[in-house]
């Protein structure tokens, strides 16, 4: 059975037309409705580490993994409570170097807005969520080292552990930029899955460290969410 995980950055209001990688920030209202959704269809939401036995194949049924890419402030105010109504999980994929940051990879091009704290990351994962990394720095691990790239695949991992005191089993891809040698080292390190952005549904027994995923956008219609979720639509482009 075709496992979608879908991919989330932002949970805000969206900044004025015109503004750069708008698309990447979904409205709470649209996100309200999107969860709501997956429940009448009958669909389970989860974090990355209760999904690890449906992509073993270990467990059947309907499921979608939820991920939030870089660990907003605004994921926890605004996602955790309709992801707690819905009885859902979700990972978020931290930046381990800047907890209680701001997107400063991004810096020139787009708002900063506040990443989450300490305690932020203690309360989502108290609240049932799981901790993923991407990287110390939202790295693009296809313009460092070999050296480099480890460094900050098994850093992230060490750092989010020991700020949070909680287990980090799953990667991220910054950019979902990344070459064969990064599948070895996340998996040296000790993860279980890494997720790219790749287009298309998981399976079971599917490479786990180079999992597609599904992308909704801010302008994403109940439409588009059904098709992208229950049909072929979004594994035709992979």
């Amino acid at each position: 059975m075709k496992i979608p995980i879908l991919m989330y950055h932002q949970i805000d209001e969206p900044p004025p037309r015109g503004t750069a990688l708008r698309g990447l920030i979904v409205a709470p209202s649209s996100f309200a409705w999107q969860m709501r959704m997956l429940s009448l269809m009958g669909y389970k939401g989860l974090s990355m580490c209760d999904l690890e036995p449906y992509l073993r194949g270990d467990q059947h049924g309907k499921v979608v993994g939820i991920t939030f890419d870089d660990g907003y402030q605004n994921n926890l105010i605004q996602a955790l409570p309709v992801l707690k109504s819905n009885g859902f999980s979700a990972t978020c994929y931290g930046v381990s170097s800047m907890i209680g940051g701001t997107n400063a990879w991004d810096k020139g091009k787009v708002k900063q807005k506040p990443l989450m704290t300490q305690q932020d990351w203690l309360a989502w994962h108290g609240a049932g969520m799981d901790v993923g990394s991407h990287t110390q720095t939202h790295a693009n691990l296809k313009e460092l080292t070999d050296e480099a790239a480890r460094h900050q695949i098994v850093r992230s991992k060490d750092e989010l552990q020991q700020a949070l005191g909680v287990e980090v089993r799953h990667f991220c891809y910054p950019y979902g930029w990344f070459r064969p040698q990064h599948e070895e080292m996340v998996r040296n390190a000790g993860y279980i899955t890494a997720t790219s952005t790749r287009r298309g549904r998981a399976q079971a027994g599917d490479n786990p460290y180079a999992l597609n995923r599904i992308m909704v956008a801010r302008a994403t219609n109940p439409l588009q969410f059904f098709m992208k979720i229950a049909t072929a639509y979004e594994d035709k482009r992979a």
